[in-house]
């Protein structure tokens, strides 16, 4: 435990921050549909198929989309330090709890 005269007054930094990999796996979800979409607007060369062209075009368009919902993360993370407010908290220190002494096994004879 703690003595009472150990807490001191520090401040700190409280802000809503994204978090970075849902905005990551949504954009990958997005630009998987919208892949999916545009693929079959189009006729499909019926030598290539169309889950070929799927995969080929997601090689390209899903780490655009994981790009772009970084960049906008990015913003959105910029855009928060910025509303950040700084607040008075208390420190403490906290020590290790006490482990209880074992009794020592009887040794055989």
């Amino acid at each position: 435990m703690s003595t009472p005269g150990s807490a001191k007054q520090v401040d700190v930094r409280v802000r809503r921050a994204p978090k970075f990999g849902a905005f990551i796996v949504v954009g990958a979800g997005i630009a998987l549909i919208a892949t999916l979409i545009v693929t079959a607007l189009f006729p499909s060369d019926p030598s290539v198929g169309y889950p070929a062209l799927v995969a080929y075009f997601s090689l390209f368009t899903i780490p655009a989309g994981i790009a772009i919902a970084a960049v906008i993360a990015l913003i959105v993370d910029r855009r928060s330090s910025k509303r950040a407010r700084t607040l008075a908290a208390e420190e403490e220190t906290v020590g290790a709890p006490q482990q209880p002494e074992l009794p020592e096994a009887p040794q055989p004879e």
